[in-house]
């Protein structure tokens, strides 16, 4: 393994590739890392049973497009959003004609929320397919496979064609200084056949 200022990198066959997210992974789970940073890094690490461009590539891809906005995160397709918007327009107007305009103020904010509740989901959805056909069939071509959030970044690829003698590298920065030299510290005392996935 090296240590530079980028990251902790190792060059070597897979088995060395995981072996060494193994002892980042561990590592990071001594130190007391946020869970959830520490979950997702530990979810997309490359794993003995993994293949490089089927799991790995695919995690790559999950990890770098789009996430889901409110609407689907609540299951409410953009249709639904529509028909409620369209709704509450209705209702304001029953509204005005018997409470006044305060409170088709607040009807028309509702419609309009669930108006671009379901614009946003749309584009979200269609950014995300467009996004998913440009990773995996463009992107994970030329440029490594890469993992990113607050906790890691991570970048794997290969030298050349591995059936040409290419080897991988796989590079991991710890994004905060201070953990990054506790991590190096770890690292130092292990030994690189010291743990288990």
């Amino acid at each position: 393994m090296e240590e530079s200022v980028s990251g902790f990198r190792v060059r070597g066959t897979w088995e060395d590739v995981v072996a060494h997210g193994e002892r980042l992974t561990d590592a990071l789970r001594e130190l007391d890392v946020d869970a959830d940073g520490l979950g997702e890094w530990d979810d997309w690490r490359p794993k003995a049973h993994e293949r490089l461009e089927a799991e790995v590539s695919e995690k790559t891809v999950e990890q770098a497009v789009v996430e889901e906005g409110a609407g689907e995160a609540a299951g409410v397709a953009p249709t639904e959003d529509v028909q409620t918007a369209g709704e509450t327009v209705a209702e304001s107007m029953d509204v005005l004609e018997e409470d006044g305009p305060e409170d088709v103020y607040e009807k028309l904010v509702t419609a309009l929320e669930h108006a671009l509740r379901a614009t946003d989901t749309a584009v979200r959805k269609g950014l995300r397919r467009a996004e998913r056909t440009v990773f995996e069939e463009v992107m994970t071509e030329f440029t490594p496979y890469y993992f990113d959030n607050e906790l890691v970044s991570a970048n794997l690829r290969t030298t050349s064609r591995l059936e040409d003698g290419g080897e991988f590298v796989f590079e991991v920065n710890v994004n905060d200084d201070e953990l990054k030299a506790a991590v190096g510290r770890r690292l130092g005392t292990r030994e690189p056949d010291a743990s288990s996935d």
